[in-house]
């Protein structure tokens, strides 16, 4: 079985929300499932899986500027904060921190909804730490 999660972090890498998709799925469906659920923000930082039209649009509309660089297919270059989107390590640290949890490393659940609740668990208690 292949999942991959998405995350939202506040700004100091802790853990807000999570949404777990298919695999072999696009990052557009894990951004469309947490759009609805994004806190207030003045950023939001994400790599370049993120990078659609429709998801920039959705997100400035909230009043949240992005800072997603652009896929390297894309025909026009779009601009992003470097130096902000430096600080996007913050998110890598904070799934390196779940890894640290045994059960979430090594997938012991197969079944995604349990997964999920070991993850939710593990983020309950880094956000704490």
């Amino acid at each position: 079985m292949n999942t991959k999660m998405h995350a939202v972090t506040d700004a100091n890498g802790r853990p807000i929300k999570f949404s777990m998709s298919a695999g072999q799925v696009g990052g557009y469906t894990g951004a469309a499932a947490l759009l609805s659920s994004l806190p207030e923000a003045d950023w939001l930082l994400a790599d370049r899986g993120y990078d659609a039209d429709w998801y920039r649009e959705a997100l400035q509309d909230k009043g949240i500027t992005p800072c997603i660089p652009g896929r390297k297919s894309r025909g026009k270059t779009v601009k992003y904060d470097k130096r902000r989107y430096k600080r996007r390590n913050r998110i890598g640290i904070m799934f390196g921190r779940l890894k640290d949890w045994h059960r979430v490393a090594t997938r012991y659940d197969r079944c995604p909804k349990d997964f999920l609740s070991a993850v939710a668990l593990a983020a309950t208690v880094i956000f704490w730490l």
